[in-house]
């Protein structure tokens, strides 16, 4: 007998379509194993968005943890061109700077060759000597030549020695070339002031050229010359540290002509604003990281809508360390709580600033906000207190991880059970199609039983004329 290979195709009954709703029913074991999965998926999410909050104020705690931050002056410039500075050793005061002459790059050029890449008449040079400092000074750099050298060689091999003190191009003045040289460093002792050639006994030869002879050909360079407070300052550079203490002035931006002055005041006081807005950088992120968890941990009754993380036992071990660290307050200093210094805890968790008191703070007790959230060691202040307790939390054994950890294992565990599950499923299913299967050829076998009987039926009524 011929298999039957599509269920009801012998018995003309509807067998796949009742192998496909008993498929369904099997399935629909796996329904409550994948929404387990999703939700603890969920959880992981939120854990991830709870350690970014974490993250988030654990930085602007390392902001107001820097005892440097209560020390902070800041540099203000009135006039135009300077620019200033400051260093935690500055002291606030006011300054009366007045600068007469910048800085400057010493250059020089040679006089015209007729051509940069043919090989010139080095008349027995091996070196060329650059002479560097006021006229007359003995500072040089020696600068080897090779033989058959062209003005383009003794350009690179100026260029290639890092201790040449400057650097050199070629210039086409439209009747020849001339090697230009600048120095690399401002001031008069970093200046070129001359070149001249030596021989392999190091005896001065003519060399294949001279000095440009034209004026204005070399420009001898010149140290800045300021008064600060009528004292007088003179620099080889026009960034000038220690003129005032803790100050770096930048004579960068002026312009001044020959025979001018230009005049700046610089006052350096507290820098109130940085302090204030690292303060408040700390109480936001903390109205943020407590805005995170009230989002995760949410229940609407209206809606019916459930924070993914309501109930967490990590989450209420996180609230509960942060409202004790914050409320405990600060030991032994002349501020003890956030109250004294204008930030109050609000009904619903989160922080609110006094500006006024803080800022009075700022202006006239730094030394007071120092203690009290810096302290005199890394974990000696509030900033620290909650740092190390967020570090814990954080940390390879801390509570967030863990959390972490056990759902993802919860996960890998939910996968497992879905594979067992599926594979049983896939089982009963085959079992059902074979059943199917048999039943469909025993049905079609007793269907043509019956077809028979009734054929041999008719023909015996017939026979026996009992057919109409």
């Amino acid at each position: 007998m011929a298999t039957i290979t599509s269920l009801g195709v012998g018995s003309g009954l509807d067998l796949t379509g009742l192998l496909d709703q008993l498929k369904d029913a099997e399935r629909g074991k796996l329904a409550p194993i994948t929404l387990q999965k999703e939700q603890q998926k969920a959880k992981i999410s939120a854990y991830g968005q709870l350690q970014t909050s974490l993250n988030a104020f654990q930085d602007s705690l390392a902001k107001i943890n820097d005892p440097k931050l209560y020390q902070s002056l800041s540099a203000s410039v009135r006039g135009d061109g300077i620019t200033a500075t400051t260093k935690a050793d500055a002291l606030p005061g006011s300054y009366r700077v007045e600068v007469s002459q910048l800085a400057t790059s010493g250059t020089l050029a040679s006089a015209r060759v007729g051509t940069n890449d043919q090989p010139l008449d080095l008349q027995g040079a091996t070196t060329l000597k650059l002479n560097f400092g006021a006229v007359g000074a003995d500072g040089s750099v020696d600068i080897d030549i090779a033989a058959n050298s062209s003005l383009n060689d003794i350009r690179d091999a100026i260029n290639a020695n890092k201790d040449s003190g400057v650097n050199a191009t070629i210039i086409n003045d439209g009747q020849g070339y001339r090697l230009a040289l600048s120095s690399k460093e401002t001031g008069v002792d970093a200046s070129i002031h001359s070149f001249s050639f030596v021989d392999a006994a190091n005896a001065p030869v003519t060399g294949p050229f001279g000095e440009a002879t034209e004026v204005g050909a070399k420009q001898q360079g010149k140290d800045a010359s300021l008064n600060v407070n009528g004292i007088v300052i003179t620099s080889n550079k026009n960034q000038i540290e220690g003129a005032i203490q803790g100050v770096t002035l930048n004579l960068g931006e002026l312009s001044i002509a020959e025979g001018e002055t230009a005049t700046s005041t610089v006052k350096v006081e507290r820098d109130t604003l940085k302090q204030r807005e690292a303060i408040n950088g700390f109480v936001k992120a903390f109205n943020d990281l407590k805005g995170t968890i009230s989002t995760l941990t949410a229940f609407d009754a209206e809606s019916d809508t459930v924070g993914k993380l309501l109930g967490d036992s990590a989450v209420r071990t996180i609230e509960t360390r942060l409202r004790s660290a914050l409320t405990s307050g600060v030991e032994g200093g002349e501020l003890s709580t956030l109250s004294q210094l204008g930030i109050s805890l609000q009904r619903d968790g989160t922080l609110k600033v006094d500006d006024a008191k803080l800022s009075d703070l700022v202006a006239n007790n730094p030394q007071a906000l120092s203690a009290f959230f810096a302290g005199d060691a890394k974990e000696g202040g509030l900033a620290g207190k909650l740092g190390t307790s967020i570090e814990q939390m954080l940390g390879a054994n801390g509570v967030l991880k863990g959390a972490i950890t056990g759902a993802e294992n919860r996960v890998k565990s939910l996968d497992t059970r879905y594979e067992r599950m599926e594979k049983n499923i896939e089982g009963t299913i085959s079992r059902y199609r074979s059943q199917f299967s048999q039943l469909d050829v025993m049905v079609a076998q007793m269907n043509s039983m019956s077809s028979y009987l009734t054929q041999q039926f008719d023909a015996l009524d017939a026979q026996l004329g009992r057919k109409k």
